[in-house]
């Protein structure tokens, strides 16, 4: 990751606070923006994820919405994948949902 006289993008910021989610545990996209240092700039967490360069190994799947649903729609190939990957982490996913009382990252 490219970093700049004055400190890391917006982005890199976002991406590094993802990668330091522990696995089995989930984010909020706002949970995520606040402690990236952006407020309340939860759309631009979800942005930024988007663009994730290729070969990455930034643990995605571990940023939800904040009532602990999935925000990919149900059914979708990245919404299947995305619950896959908890899963396989030991995150409980019902219906499209974790319960966030019980997974989420508390720093």
């Amino acid at each position: 990751m490219d970093t700049f006289e004055n400190g890391p993008t917006k982005e890199q910021r976002i991406w590094q606070t993802v990668a330091a989610i522990p696995e089995g545990k989930v984010a909020s996209y706002g949970q995520v923006a606040a402690m990236a240092g952006l407020g309340r700039q939860a759309r631009f967490v979800g942005r930024a994820l988007g663009k994730l360069p290729a070969g990455h190994n930034i643990p995605w799947h571990r940023v939800i919405r904040s009532n602990g649903q999935i925000a990919f729609p149900e059914g979708t190939e990245t919404c299947q994948l995305q619950t896959e990957k908890l899963r396989l982490e030991g995150v409980d996913v019902y219906k499209g949902r974790v319960k966030m009382k019980d997974f989420q990252w508390q720093p």
